[in-house]
């Protein structure tokens, strides 16, 4: 496990990267930082007992949000990361607080009087939008908040601009009133979203990760895997997936495991480049894994009408495919350079460690079987396993020093609680970059809707493209991850998701082709994470080469190849929907989630897993150009002609006339055996030359 000296260095490296002040602990920054933060988690807790009117929800989330985001982060960036919180940093924290709150205490006279606003309420509005655009730049950087002003922009000059995308414009008082004054803005469905369901979330993965579970799950992936060929990458790979399920942030998952897996993946004979790669695919991956989804899911849920669950059953085959494929890539790798594993002496043995650790998945599966087995709401489930979690965490110390026959003393006793408050403040923490995006990015929510830009769009995308649904998706996919180079996950979700959704799925339409919503907000989601490990700007690829000490660039660059499999999944479950589970969709309304019709035979199940697995396989030998052996040409052609019959087996069998789409299926698995075989026969040859 890692030392204290080691995680302090780690949320040293993890505050440098998302531009952090860094202050010294006992010191009154810290303790009021630490105050706000744990109220805050407080507050959200308080808020599934009584919940109250969710405009003022919102508001007090929002306010608690700018005043950590002005307190932590500063206004410029070249100062360092000890510097003290200056005087103007608490004023505008004050103003921003101050009017970010009067959607709270002037709620019913808001009301009342909607559309006829008072010169007050314009200069509040106003003010508040000054205000969430400065917090998204010093959280997030520029680019958000260029976005969000180029919107604003384009909803007063609307008639100024070029025919093709002119619109009739807005006043000053209609922007403010969409933007601020109502539920339609910055206060609308992102944030109320952020409010109600991810925050307790994101509690529950930092309590869970100050519980110990975070250096559990790393340890026990490394001691499980680490004796096989290139068996700490693949710990990286299994450990960042473990993370991703209580972090919703790449960079936390990279700093996390990277700063253990990485050294290892050096000392065994990974290139340093190739070992930070590794380390930023796995965890930027980490954000496609249920239950968080880097927050992403819960907003899905709610723009599409369905419950939480149903996104992560869509997401479930999607997620793991993923991962097995980047298990198999790391194989390749270290089979293509004679890279062993560990001495079993070194590792230890795996089930004690198991044990050990066992009750870390305990509240894991108790969040699943509320969600799944009682179909409780998200947010009522987080709830029970967040105090569920507490408990285990006020009596693991003390049950550990009773089983091991230590004396029980009040420090021992205390320690649990001491834990829980500390994870509440990292809870607070953790939200802040998430209810500036989603606010923010409520502002280009507003603006669709105030503009009707959508319409617009739609007839721009389609004389682009024309009207090819190939040429659609690849430009989305461009558009999704030039965005993702500034914008967090979340928010590049939420814009790509309001303007670009609903039109793939009209455009897909025309073209015949039907599918659900929820393909086209998987598709851009899954292309705004990728954008995190994408040159030049990949934060996540930055932090793992700090800790390789490899180039940034090089190292973007390698992770991305590596995650190619990535943006070739959505194209696949685009076009093959059983990969999301949904067999059928009502052609007049695929909108309509009422109208899907989701698989749950657990045969159909397990063979729609294991072709997608399958095709994902042979996509990657084709990248990585090996399989037992190097590839050659034709294999290559085989392996490729694998790829549509096991992910695509019904557009396969519609275009080769096949009676059943499980003949693709066979065809599929037929070229892939005569590869493999061929594959084995050289190899075996090569060893029998060789001894």
């Amino acid at each position: 496990m890692k030392t204290l000296t080691q995680r302090l260095d780690d949320e040293k490296l993890i505050n440098e990267f998302e531009g952090q002040r860094d202050f010294e602990k006992g010191s009154w920054q810290y303790w009021l930082i630490s105050v706000i933060a744990f109220s805050w988690s407080l507050y959200q807790l308080y808020i599934v007992l009584d919940p109250g009117n969710s405009a003022h929800v919102r508001s007090i989330h929002l306010a608690f949000a700018i005043i950590l985001a002005f307190l932590i982060h500063s206004m410029y960036k070249s100062v360092t990361l000890k510097s003290k919180i200056t005087w103007y940093d608490f004023l505008i924290a004050l103003v921003g607080v101050t009017v970010v709150l009067y959607q709270w205490y002037a709620y019913r006279d808001l009301a009342m009087r909607s559309g006829a606003w008072t010169q007050i309420d314009v200069i509040v509005g106003v003010l508040t939008i000054l205000t969430v655009l400065e917090a998204s730049r010093r959280v997030m950087g520029l680019p958000l908040m260029i976005v969000s002003i180029i919107f604003l922009a384009y909803d007063y000059f609307g008639p100024y601009l070029p025919d093709l995308i002119a619109h009739k414009g807005a006043s000053l008082n209609k922007i403010v009133g969409q933007m601020v004054l109502t539920t339609e803005g910055i206060f609308g469905v992102p944030l109320g979203v952020s409010a109600s369901f991810v925050f307790l979330f994101v509690l529950f993965g930092a309590l869970l990760d100050k519980a110990g579970a975070g250096e559990y799950f790393i340890k026990l992936a490394y001691t499980l895997l680490g004796r096989f060929d290139g068996g700490p990458a693949k710990a990286a790979v299994a450990s960042s997936g473990l993370m991703g399920v209580i972090s919703g942030s790449s960079i936390a998952n990279t700093v996390t495991t990277g700063t253990f897996t990485i050294p290892l993946m050096k000392r065994l004979g990974f290139s340093a480049h190739k070992a930070a790669a590794v380390e930023t695919a796995s965890s930027v991956n980490g954000q496609l894994m249920p239950p968080i989804m880097g927050a992403a899911a819960f907003i899905m849920a709610e723009f599409l009408g369905l419950d939480y669950t149903d996104v992560v059953y869509a997401a479930f085959i999607p997620a793991f495919t993923c991962y097995f494929a980047l298990f198999y890539i790391v194989h390749l790798e270290a089979k293509k350079q004679g890279i062993k594993g560990e001495d079993q002496s070194v590792l230890g043995r795996a089930f004690p460690l198991f044990l050990k650790g066992l009750h870390y998945f305990i509240p894991i599966f108790f969040l699943m079987y509320t969600l799944i087995i009682l179909r409780q709401s998200a947010q009522s489930a987080a709830f029970s396993a967040i105090m569920f979690l507490m408990v285990i965490m006020v009596f693991q110390k003390p049950f550990k020093a009773w089983m091991n026959k230590e004396k029980l003393t009040l420090s021992v006793c205390l320690e649990g609680f001491s834990d829980i408050g500390i994870g509440m403040v990292n809870g607070g923490k953790n939200m802040v970059s998430i209810a500036i995006a989603t606010s923010v990015a409520g502002i280009i929510v507003g603006s669709v809707t105030l503009t009707g830009i959508g319409l617009i769009l739609s007839e721009v995308i389609e004389q682009l493209s024309g009207g090819y649904i190939l040429a659609i998706l690849f430009m989305t996919a461009i558009v999704s991850l030039i965005l993702g180079m500034g914008l967090p996950t979340t928010a590049n979700y939420i814009v790509m998701a309001s303007l670009t959704a609903p039109i793939i799925v009209e455009l897909a339409g025309n073209s015949g082709i039907i599918v659900p919503l929820i393909a086209a907000h998987m598709f851009v989601f899954y292309f705004g994470i990728l954008a995190d490990d994408t040159p030049p700007v990949g934060m996540a690829a930055y932090a793992a080469a700090a800790i390789a000490k490899s180039d940034p660039i090089v190292t973007g660059i390698q992770s991305f190849i590596y995650d190619i499999r990535t943006a070739v999944l959505p194209f696949m479950f685009f076009f093959n929907n059983e990969l999301l589970l949904i067999s059928s969709v009502n052609p007049e309304d695929p909108n309509d989630p009422s109208s899907w019709v989701w698989i749950s035979n657990p045969i159909e199940i397990l063979v729609i897993f294991t072709g997608a697995v399958l095709g994902m396989f042979a996509f990657t030998s084709v990248t990585q150009s090996y399989v037992l052996m190097k590839i050659h040409t034709v294999e290559r052609i085989l392996l490729i002609l694998v790829v549509p019959c096991m992910m695509l087996p019904k557009i396969v069998a519609t275009h080769l006339a096949l009676p059943s789409h499980y003949l693709a299926y066979a065809i599929g698995l037929a070229l892939y055996g005569v590869v493999y075989m061929g594959q084995r026969i050289k190899y075996k040859k090569k060893l029998a030359l060789a001894a």
